[in-house]
């Protein structure tokens, strides 16, 4: 079975306070979107990745791919006006018999294990949707007031979401955009599909604003310490 990353790397970084889209902003000398590649790249020696990125920053990244990657196994495909539209772009390119792993660009800190975790879980049940337990306290903002909701019965959802192509493909060329489709999970669901949910990874972060840059950068740093191997 043929295994698939689809790296949506669309975003313009505006919570950053930056020109530079947050995906080739560096990280210990290296852009965020390195950390990503390298992690998907590495935990299988056979999956393709396909890496969803705007229009104008192609060549960008091209120039990115070329320097640190083997440029035969990333495919390049420009973004749509939303995520939903940009991971539909990207699994376009992928074959009908495979596991597809659908991955926001900017979740540099996923590991290959993680990676080959959600590949597995995908391959038996479907699906694979990590996540991990809410730390805070929640609300729900209502008119008037708020409700405190239960966090046990929360999961904060993380990526890679991975799913059969069997799933994902007609979920994603069949169905119409909605607002709420922030995530592939919330349109495979919408197909009529029942999810399997998993343990992700508390480092597993999504790199949004400059404070998650300094977190990013403290993780690497630790895994630097601890002999982690970052290229």
């Amino acid at each position: 079975m043929q295994k698939y990353a689809v790296i949506v790397a669309g975003g313009v970084g505006k919570r950053m306070n930056s020109d530079l889209p947050k995906q080739f902003m560096l990280l210990l000398g290296k852009p965020v979107l390195y950390y990503t590649i390298k992690a998907f790249l590495e935990s299988f020696p056979d999956l393709t990745i396909i890496l969803v990125l705007p229009e104008d920053h192609i060549e960008k990244g091209k120039e990115l791919v070329d320097a640190y990657f083997d440029p035969t196994r990333i495919r390049f495909v420009s973004g749509g006006e939303t995520r939903f539209h940009s991971v539909r772009n990207g699994v376009s390119l992928a074959s009908d018999d495979s596991i597809i792993m659908v991955h926001d660009g900017v979740r540099c800190l996923v590991t290959p294990q993680l990676i080959r975790y959600c590949y597995d879980s995908a391959a038996e049940n479907g699906s694979a949707i990590p996540c991990v337990p809410l730390k805070d306290s929640v609300r729900q903002l209502s008119h008037p007031g708020s409700i405190s909701l239960d966090r046990t019965r929360l999961r904060a959802i993380q990526t890679p979401q991975c799913f059969h192509s069997k799933l994902l493909l007609p979920a994603m060329n069949n169905i119409e955009f909605k607002e709420k489709f922030t995530d592939e999970a919330t349109v495979v669901e919408s197909y009529g599909i029942d999810l399997h949910l998993m343990e992700g990874e508390d480092t597993n972060i999504k790199i949004t604003t400059p404070i998650d840059m300094m977190l990013a950068e403290q993780i690497l740093l630790q895994r630097i310490k601890e002999g982690v191997a970052l290229g």
